[in-house]
């Protein structure tokens, strides 16, 4: 495992591309190490219940085996990337998915606006959807739930 020197320059090699982009936040991850620079603006503060996580520093977690649910039970739809999320593919166009439509795994459920690109998200098992956890035109982090999902 690389050394807190490797880590440090990893991190401000990040924050430098957060200053040129004008991004708040970004990641980097791999097997072993997992890092994440994210600026608040000023005078503002992450939304009540988020894990405010320090303007730099080093986070290592490691990568957990995901559990199939049990019947009966719901899943949540998480974000991938962070970005902007909508709810269909066009101002105007219908959403995706409304609470109560099935949807299987590998359906498009929205759409993250990351950097200019669309990216299309997909549902990750069967079930129903039960709750839409954001609203259209939000911004949303990296993990953030999206959807719940009634599975079984």
């Amino acid at each position: 495992m690389a050394d807190r020197l490797t880590y440090r320059g990893q991190v401000e090699s990040l924050a430098d591309i957060l200053d040129e982009k004008g991004l708040n936040e970004i990641e980097y991850k791999t097997a072993d190490v997992k890092i994440r620079v994210t600026r608040f603006p000023p005078n503002t503060f992450p939304p009540p219940g988020a894990a405010a996580p320090p303007s730099t520093g080093i986070v290592e977690s490691p990568t957990a085996a995901e559990t199939p649910p049990e019947e009966g039970t719901s899943h949540l739809i998480r974000s991938p990337i962070v970005g902007t999320f909508y709810e269909a593919a066009s101002p105007g166009a219908a959403p995706f998915v409304g609470v109560g439509d099935r949807v299987s795994k590998g359906e498009v459920v929205c759409i993250i606006e990351a950097m200019k690109l669309m990216n299309e998200i997909e549902a990750d098992r069967d079930g129903v959807v039960a709750e839409l956890l954001v609203k259209n035109g939000q911004g949303v982090g990296y993990e953030e739930p999206l959807f719940r999902i009634a599975v079984g």
